[in-house]
């Protein structure tokens, strides 16, 4: 009898300390060791319109043919500057695009072509240059590396003997060129084009002795113009 009362006892015991158990508050479970997630920096978009202006140095040659196959070159320089219009377009880090500029040009030769001493006095001017192009290029964020190839317009004024001759003339124009992003709508840029205007003719009077003049006899040259073109700018985008 005794044993069953000490029994039933440490019964009651144990199930009176699994109760208590029950009503203390749980521990929460473990958690998972955090992860840790980078900041991520936005990527410049370097899609969209864009206006600008730009300026630069252009330097080359004009190639004048005369009478009987007679030829002389004689380099020519001078300053230019304008404004540009442009889109881009953008595809992971690869940019596409076209660009126009308009740029008024003080490039012009001199008078010392080893023709010109045959046949009197000449000299090549240009007062306008246009150009309408495509660019590709690889984006490493804020810096663009591009390269453009399209067409290139402009005027020829050739003199000859004291007659001056004003042709229109297309050719063709390609480069290279680096922009950066310095604010998140304006870039800046600096590039490179090789221009070719192909041939312009001027048409005056020769009355030099190797012309068997006097008397003064008409006479048509053929002028080839190509310039490298360096120019730097600066552009406003306006974002698609």
């Amino acid at each position: 009898m005794m044993k069953r009362i000490v029994f039933a006892g440490m019964l009651s015991l144990v199930a009176a300390g699994s109760t208590f158990a029950a009503d203390l508050p749980q521990a929460p479970p473990p958690r998972a060791p955090s992860v840790y997630i980078p900041a991520v920096v936005p990527v410049y978009n370097w899609g969209g319109v864009y206006i600008g202006i730009n300026g630069g140095w252009g330097f080359g040659t004009a190639k004048w043919t005369g009478p009987l196959g007679v030829s002389g070159s004689v380099s020519d320089n001078g300053g230019l500057g304008g404004v540009t219009l442009g889109a881009n377009f953008q595809s992971s880090a690869f940019v596409f695009g076209v660009e126009g500029d308009f740029d008024y040009s003080g490039i012009n030769t001199g008078s010392s072509s080893t023709i010109c001493a045959i046949i009197g006095t000449c000299q090549t001017g240009n007062n306008w240059l246009s150009t309408l192009r495509a660019r590709a290029g690889f984006a490493m964020d804020r810096v663009l590396f591009y390269g453009t190839a399209g067409g290139v317009f402009g005027n020829a004024q050739t003199t000859l003997n004291g007659v001056s001759t004003t042709h229109t003339q297309a050719g063709w124009t390609a480069g290279l060129g680096i922009e950066g992003a310095f604010a998140e709508n304006w870039t800046a840029k600096v590039e490179y084009l090789y221009a070719n205007l192909g041939n312009a003719s001027a048409t005056g009077t020769c009355a030099t002795v190797a012309c068997g003049a006097p008397p003064a006899i008409p006479i048509t040259v053929s002028t080839g113009l190509t310039d490298s073109l360096v120019r730097a700018g600066i552009n406003y985008k306006f974002n698609f």
